[in-house]
């Protein structure tokens, strides 16, 4: 039983790294797309915001229907259709040739309905899985996500390095290799038993909680902070600062996913007390956002966004934590209602990005501030869209206060509660 158990942590691990492929594929693409098939920020923004859009779609669906689903099947399937998506992606530009965004569009709906699956269940599989200390279980599993995007990065950066942008699709390809892994793997592993709503109102009733509601901001403000970073950050360090692509994806997205599966490890080793690590995350996630803004020096921008990695590394597998030990009984229910708030959040913050940029290039205003500065309308209008990222962590800091003011409460009466 350990030893199949062991090898259904693996097919898990290897989901989360076929999820970092799904989510950061694109991001490390816009540059190219943009000056091969002349593709504009908005909408290249909008694949981002369609990754993330479907994979809600897929969380309500299981938010008030998991009951109908046979979820061990379903678990299976995951990576199957994430090979189905990434295959069509490739091909986009032969299968649609005289449209190669449609192509692109729906090769993004196909894997993201399978990274929308994943969100949702493979949390709570983990979370069956018997285990000494499931808090740091599920951080070790968040924290393969982040080092899966430094090694899809690092892959990505050289594959087109040694073969030039031009063999996108042929990258895209290689890297079906990893959903392949996992359903190798997942074929041969039993899938846990996990507790779902017997019908729909089951879910109603739940969303009547105002507590529910409020662990759901939480992650929507979490999942915005780090997907805003972590999908622009390439673009903002080669655009906006002027560092080369190669050094930005490098410096940029591999050094900020690298911190973020950092702090993700380390909280699965010596990690206790999400509530506080929320709150110091979200104080320090603003500070790197203006520092990446506003500083006129690369060096302070970039270590900006490397650091907000760091910071930003357990809001969105934190809130899941406080979430779950709310609501213990909650079962796939409640990581299907987190996971809808996260990639809520994680489709408004990239897009909106996109958009500040696009309308800050064409407004009259900040064209001639960007003259006086002696920027392009391009680099201010990124450095604005930016700051407006900068208010997720901003406005996540009350709400994560809350929750270690309650926490701390908790601990206080169970201490008096020993001393008596």
């Amino acid at each position: 039983m350990q030893e199949n158990y062991r090898r259904l942590k693996w097919a898990c691990y290897t989901s989360n790294i076929s999820m970092s492929i799904v989510g950061n594929l694109s991001p490390l693409l816009f540059l190219t797309f943009r000056e091969m098939y002349g593709i504009s920020y908005s909408l290249l923004g909008l694949l981002v915001l369609i990754n993330f859009f479907t994979q809600l779609m897929i969380d309500l669906v299981f938010s008030f229907f998991s009951h109908k689903f046979n979820i061990p099947l379903v678990v299976k399937l995951i990576p199957i259709i994430t090979v189905a998506g990434l295959g069509i992606y490739a091909l986009a530009p032969v299968l649609f040739s005289q449209n190669v965004y449609l192509g692109l569009v729906i090769g993004t709906v196909i894997f993201s309905v399978a990274s929308g699956l994943g969100e949702v269940l493979i949390s709570p599989v983990i979370a069956a899985i018997p285990a000494k200390d499931p808090d740091r279980e599920m951080s070790k599993l968040h924290s393969v996500y982040a080092w899966g995007v430094v090694a899809v990065v690092l892959f990505a950066t050289v594959f087109l390095l040694l073969f030039k942008q031009s063999s996108w699709q042929y990258l895209t390809l290689a890297l079906m290799s990893v959903p392949l892994v996992s359903a190798f793997l997942y074929a041969g592993a039993k899938i846990p038993q996990m507790q779902t709503p017997e019908r729909a109102s089951g879910a109603l009733r739940f969303l009547k909680n105002r507590g529910v509601w409020l662990c759901m901001i939480a992650i929507f403000l979490g999942g915005a902070a780090e997907c805003t970073m972590a999908q622009w950050a390439s673009g903002y360090l080669e655009q906006a600062i002027g560092i080369p692509k190669v050094w930005g994806d490098i410096f940029g997205v591999a050094l900020f996913a690298a911190a973020l599966g950092l702090g993700r490890t380390l909280y699965s080793k010596i990690g206790k007390y999400a509530s506080r690590v929320l709150l110091m995350g979200a104080i320090g996630a603003t500070v790197c956002y203006l520092l990446a803004a506003i500083s006129p020096f690369a060096i302070l921008a970039l270590a900006g966004c490397v650091c907000t990695g760091f910071c930003v590394s357990m809001l969105w597998p934190g809130s899941l934590i406080v979430a779950s030990d709310r609501y213990p009984n909650g079962g796939v229910l409640i990581y299907a209602l987190m996971a809808a708030g996260g990639d809520l959040g994680a489709s408004v913050g990239p897009q909106l990005v996109g958009v500040i940029t696009d309308f800050a290039m064409l407004n009259p205003t900040v064209i001639a501030m960007a003259q006086t500065l002696g920027a392009t309308p391009e680099q201010l209008g990124m450095k604005l869209g930016m700051l407006i990222g900068m208010l997720f962590p901003l406005f996540a800091i009350p709400v994560y206060a809350h929750f270690w003011h309650g926490d701390r409460k908790k601990r206080d009466a169970e201490i008096e509660t020993k001393i008596v």
